[in-house]
């Protein structure tokens, strides 16, 4: 049993690869910028000051305690030619990812690059649990407790505090780019009446706000087997590491036998433009540790086809939280119809599937005509949105043409 959970749980972490993903009022504690001596080998040092950017590390605090780590790309390369007030824009990624991911290709197709070359005030989120957000008031990343959350604690803790910190930082209401998990966070806090008075518009690419139509065949298999729960029940598993010990043997046997680039595509969809030096950087970078929790509540979106807060799968500790039953649902009717939405999705998507973005687009049918964009790029696979060499021609102009509409 133990070895079969296993198994299933690193195809788990492969298929959700990049699921990659309010204002109640969360608390978000502006510091001074980290010390380079406090980042070692930080975002910024890595990937960034060597492109010939400007970059600034910053904390910010949640209300429930944790400690998120975000960089600054706050002008392009030729300098603030332009002065005065930058427009803010925040990038979030999708689980076991990072903010590297906007940055891993060359500054010509990467998005965080291009926006800072355009003229904007560029952030990057790190959601809790990855490699520069792994602090806490008072948890140590090796305990369970620490790992004690789903994408319901990004949604009213991470997001809501990052939003906050930008906004108090600039002044500005801000743009927001999210893609795959982090699609679904900001429709969730949005339907919840969260954000609505820090964002300018709200930018969705590869958007996860159901999974019932996911093709990706041993990721539907492990998700019906409910291998989170297995994971976190009979084994303790708090902490969902890709790079740990087993799952790093698995995805290097598996490349032994099979080509990287098409395993990727096996999970996510027949990614057409990535770059091989690119999917390489990917791998050294990436797969980063989530909770347990977080993988069990993709699950349950996928098994039940409804969009709902953690189930317990216990009627009393559903009672004890919610005050009822069954687990409250994220009604995205309710997202806030005037505020502008450009929504990106692929033809080739195995993990947001065009079925499944139909059911989101049927959700915001009442939308205002002309504040809801929706831009299908038929080639495009899951990766693609984020790490296509054809990004910029086919996505990223057109992400740029309508925040300057706005």
């Amino acid at each position: 049993m133990a070895s079969h959970s296993f198994a299933c749980a690193m195809i788990v972490a492969l298929t959700l690869l990049l699921i990659s993903t309010g204002l109640g009022l969360v608390e978000a504690r502006i510091l001074n910028p980290l010390l380079s001596s406090e980042i070692d080998e930080g975002p910024c040092k890595l990937m960034v000051y060597s492109r010939g950017y400007k970059c600034e590390e910053y904390e910010v605090r949640t209300k429930d305690g944790y400690i998120l780590q975000m960089q600054r790309i706050p002008e392009g390369r030729t300098g603030d030619e332009n002065g005065g007030k930058k427009q803010p824009v925040l990038l979030q990624h999708g689980i076991l990812m990072d903010g590297i991911t906007w940055l891993l290709n060359s500054p010509e197709e990467s998005l965080a690059f291009i926006l800072a070359d355009n003229g904007f005030d560029v952030w990057i989120a790190n959601t809790r649990g990855t490699k520069w957000s792994q602090r806490h008031v008072s948890l140590d990343s090796s305990t369970r407790g620490y790992w004690a959350w789903s994408w319901d604690e990004l949604v009213m803790h991470d997001l809501p505090s990052n939003v906050d910190f930008v906004y108090r930082k600039t002044g500005q209401k801000l743009h927001y780019v999210g893609h795959s998990l982090g699609t679904l966070v900001a429709l969730a806090s949005l339907s919840e009446g969260k954000l609505v008075d820090k964002l300018k518009s709200a930018v969705l690419l590869s958007p996860v706000a159901y999974l019932t139509h996911m093709t990706t065949p041993l990721g539907i298999l492990c998700a019906r087997a409910f291998v989170g729960e297995i994971l976190s029940d009979l084994l303790g598993m708090a902490e969902f590491n890709p790079k740990g010990e087993i799952v790093a043997s698995f995805l290097k046997e598996a490349c032994r036998h099979v080509d990287c680039y098409d395993l990727m595509r096996t999970f996510t969809g027949k990614n057409c433009c990535l770059n091989a030096s690119t999917v390489e950087l990917f791998l050294q970078y990436e797969l980063q540790p989530t909770a347990t929790k977080n993988m069990v509540h993709l699950s349950q979106i996928f098994r039940g086809g409804i969009l709902t807060k953690y189930n317990y799968q216990n009627e009393e500790k559903n009672m004890e939280i919610y005050g009822q039953n069954e687990p409250p649902v994220y009604n995205l009717s309710n997202v806030p119809h005037d505020l502008p939405l450009f929504i990106g999705y692929g033809g080739q998507d195995s993990i947001s599937d065009e079925r499944d973005v139909k059911l989101l687009l049927n959700d915001l049918k009442f939308h205002v005509t002309d504040k809801l964009k929706i831009h299908y790029v038929n080639d495009y696979a899951h990766i693609d949105f984020v790490m296509g060499i054809s990004a910029k021609m086919m996505l990223y102009n057109e992400v740029i043409a309508f925040f300057n509409m706005i």
